[in-house]
């Protein structure tokens, strides 16, 4: 019943948010968040990563189609799990004290949207998978739409239908599978009976939907403004976890049901990732508004686990689970940063910041231990998710590591110009009035420094969640 209590108490209580108004309903936000860690936190206490699919609940819903609501926890679920309910409530927690109009719609979408994505990492059906998956993209849509800046209904449009046309082709998919003769377990492998043809048909109607998620080179062009545009609470849910959807798709749906048209483009997948990852890391760069710049970082960093993913090695895999939650947790912690400079001094571009740590010195030492996790720095978290990401694209091709290896370089540059441009430098006019960081920004941006340095320590804490059902998933799989 886990796996259904995680689910349903952040949509019941989000529903119930969405009827409430008042100063309370935050506060009634984060208790349910809270809670829901809380369980999550048992489940993890509790689990045993060599046990397969634990707190499985299953119910019949369609019989004759094979069709019924099935939930279950294994290792990269677990991860998963984690990472999205400690992310919902302190991304909650830095929205306290803000003026925000319809706060409890806000912060009730959100809830409603941590449940749909509890159903996405637990799913053991294709069709349940795309049901939880639909219902993901409407609350982020009214998040993106409802808050943010000026030209956030163009945007957020554009998002909902790239979105909107890769999960039409997913769903083709799956409803095809329906009619195949399909074994579904994810432990002991999948039993297809599928053609050549039929399984690119498979593999290209699956990849579309994760590649405009996460999102792959070229199918990236809605993110950039999606994130400028959205409030920072839509922004913070985009680029911490719903973007992990695709990614975690990758493992457990499209290379298990394509194994071999996985293989088969591959090559032709960490292409398209190299050119996105040079790409972004090379557009951020030249980027002076902040979140602009911090969306095509994210863009260069999840392009560079989908590479993982592909090289069907278990350092690959292993780095890029690794990488998920890592990067969840830094670029929640970064875009709380912006926003906050955003809010303090009433501009976006980097350019026309200067000074802030002379009158904000703890946001000033919490945003460079989030800029040096973001760069991978020795000892903390992305340090050793790239490490083996790199150790997987080497043996995969040298050259190809080579290149992308490229793209720490430039990630230093633009982080490190970034961090000069809005801490030192002389204070003007619209950073003369600044004032440090309130208790709950603190304490967000504290946890987060926090994690990314306990987990840069000892990452073996999380990596042996994950790493023994990788390592049953890639045994399977000896087509790469």
């Amino acid at each position: 019943m886990i796996s259904l209590l995680l689910i349903l108490l952040p949509i019941l209580t989000g529903s119930l948010l969405l009827l409430l108004k008042g100063k309370g309903s935050i506060w009634l936000a984060l208790i349910s968040a809270m809670a829901e860690l809380g369980i999550t936190i048992y489940a993890l206490l509790n689990f045993d990563p060599l046990g397969g699919f634990q707190y499985v609940w299953d119910y019949a819903w369609i019989p004759d189609l094979g069709m019924a609501w099935s939930f279950g926890v294994d290792g990269v679920s677990m991860v998963m799990l984690l990472l999205t309910n400690i992310l919902i409530p302190l991304i909650i927690l830095s929205q306290i004290g803000r003026k925000i109009e319809n706060h409890h719609a806000l912060v009730g979408l959100a809830l409603i949207m941590q449940g749909a994505l509890i159903g996405v990492f637990t799913a053991m059906d294709t069709i349940v998978f795309y049901v939880f998956w639909e219902l993901a993209l409407i609350p982020v849509y009214f998040i993106a739409g409802l808050w943010g800046g000026q030209e956030r209904i163009k945007a957020t449009l554009k998002f909902f239908i790239y979105t909107l046309f890769g999960s039409l082709l997913m769903l083709a998919a799956f409803v095809f599978l329906l009619g195949s003769d399909i074994i579904i377990n994810q432990l002991d492998g999948i039993s297809l009976i599928l053609s050549h043809k039929v399984e690119m048909f498979i593999f290209w109607g699956i990849f579309m939907a994760f590649a405009i998620k996460i999102p792959i080179f070229p199918f990236h062009s809605w993110q950039p403004e999606t994130y400028t545009q959205s409030s920072t609470t839509g922004t913070m849910l985009l680029s911490g976890i719903m973007l992990k959807m695709g990614l975690y798709g990758i493992l457990r749906w499209l290379i298990p049901l394509a194994p071999n048209a996985s293989a088969f483009y591959a090559n032709l997948i960490i292409t398209l990732s190299i050119i996105g990852v040079l790409y972004a890391s090379i557009i951020a760069i030249k980027q002076n508004n902040i979140k602009r710049l911090l969306a095509f970082s994210s863009m260069a960093h999840v392009g560079l686990i989908a590479i993982a993913f592909f090289t069907g090695t278990l350092a690959g895999w292993q780095g890029g689970v690794f990488q998920m939650f890592t990067h969840g947790i830094n670029v929640v912690g970064l875009f709380l940063v912006a926003d906050i400079l955003i809010e303090k001094t009433g501009v976006t571009d980097i350019r026309k910041m200067g000074g802030i740590a002379s009158n904000a010195p703890k946001l000033a030492i919490l945003f460079l231990l989030l800029v040096l996790g973001s760069v991978a720095l020795p000892l903390t978290d992305s340090f050793v998710g790239e490490f083996l990401m790199f150790s997987g694209l080497f043996k995969w091709n040298m050259w190809a590591m080579i290149i992308t290896g490229t793209s720490v370089i430039f990630s230093a540059v633009y982080m490190l110009r970034l961090y000069q441009k809005t801490m030192f430098g002389v204070v003007n006019e619209n950073t003369k009035n600044v004032t440090d960081i309130s208790w709950n920004e603190l304490l967000v941006l504290s946890i987060c420094s926090g994690i990314m340095l306990f987990l840069g320590i000892f990452p073996n804490a999380l990596m042996q969640v994950s790493n023994p059902v990788l390592e049953q998933i890639l045994s399977n799989f000896s087509r790469f």
